[in-house]
């Protein structure tokens, strides 16, 4: 799978462990930036994410900023992004299972290094289950999307 990693600079200090995990777990990565600890804004990498997971270049994303709210904030403006701050591995997992959850944020100045890549793996590892009240409850999301745009 390919799976794009963006941050901001709040997030950068956390990146490489990310990018370490990615192809820890056997996974090809995307680095979309920040490439430095300099000052940008996270609506720049969540829109890069988005973009990339829509154009078929990633499957997943996982996004860093300070808090990961912001990014996560932005990245759900994007139709087709399924993002939700996770700091806890079952969150990081089922948010794939249960939601078909597709971008992963973290918060660089939150998480530390072992638990990116506890997190990381239980995102990775993921599937969404199919089962018929997630595919219902899934359809319902997508309706509202579709509903406001």
């Amino acid at each position: 799978m390919i799976v794009a990693v963006a941050c901001d600079h709040a997030g950068f200090p956390q990146k490489q462990t990310v990018l370490s995990a990615v192809r820890t777990e056997g996974h090809e990565v995307l680095d979309l930036g920040t490439n430095s600890a300099a000052s940008v804004d996270y609506p720049d990498y969540a829109r890069k994410i988005g973009e990339a997971l829509l154009a078929g270049k990633a499957e997943r994303g996982i996004l860093l900023c300070g808090s990961g709210v912001g990014a996560c904030i932005a990245a759900n403006k994007i139709d087709g992004v399924y993002a939700s701050v996770c700091h806890d591995a079952y969150s990081a997992h089922q948010g794939v299972e249960h939601d078909d959850m597709n971008v992963l944020c973290l918060g660089g100045r939150i998480v530390g290094p072992e638990l990116i890549k506890e997190l990381v793996a239980a995102f990775l590892r993921a599937r969404f289950s199919g089962e018929e009240r997630h595919v219902r409850r899934v359809n319902k999301v997508r309706q509202i999307e579709a509903a406001h745009k």
